[in-house]
């Protein structure tokens, strides 16, 4: 099954001169869904996650599933203030301002063997920052998974010690 075949591409969202690559018809498509979480569960099985950790709101979408799958907790990485218990923070630069997430202060120990998801690998700072949360905790990363990876603006770069697993690349903007 070609995922690529179920990403729609919107040119000018949300502002002009942007392509945006639309993951909703992949997840109206169950064989699709299925079959991207089946990749990501074969690819990382053997490096026997403990725990997946996915950044609010679509990394929800692949990380809870593939816990299931895999047989891990999973772990939600939120905006600062929505989270109801003690947390870590980890504050980040952006190319116009800065942003922060945060991460319950229990959700990982020590020796943990955590596995990062995400929908998509772009500049990479979003899953940078999850990485700087789970180093606080003395956890190991076994990896990490994106459904979508735009190749030409780097983000695989900052993942370097990291297994990085995309199942979907576009290499160019068009």
């Amino acid at each position: 099954m070609e995922l690529k075949e179920f990403i729609r591409n919107v040119p000018d969202f949300p502002k002009p001169g942007i392509l945006f690559r639309d993951i909703t018809p992949l997840l109206s498509a169950p064989l699709a869904f299925g079959h991207a979480i089946r990749l990501f569960a074969d690819h990382f099985r053997d490096a026997k996650p403990t725990a997946i950790l996915a950044a609010e709101s679509r990394g929800f979408i692949f990380g809870a599933p593939l816990a299931l799958e895999l047989g891990a907790a999973f772990i939600p990485v939120r905006k600062p203030g929505k989270l109801p218990h003690e947390t870590h923070r980890f504050e980040y630069d952006l190319e116009y301002g800065s942003d922060a997430l945060e991460m319950h202060v229990d959700a990982i120990h020590a020796g943990s063997r955590v596995l990062l998801i995400d929908d998509l690998l772009a500049t990479g700072g979003t899953i940078e920052a999850c990485v700087k949360l789970v180093e606080r905790c003395q956890a190991t990363i076994v990896g990490c998974g994106f459904l979508v990876e735009l190749t030409f603006l780097g983000g695989r770069k900052r993942l370097a010690n990291y297994d990085v697993c995309s199942l979907i690349q576009y290499h160019d903007e068009t």
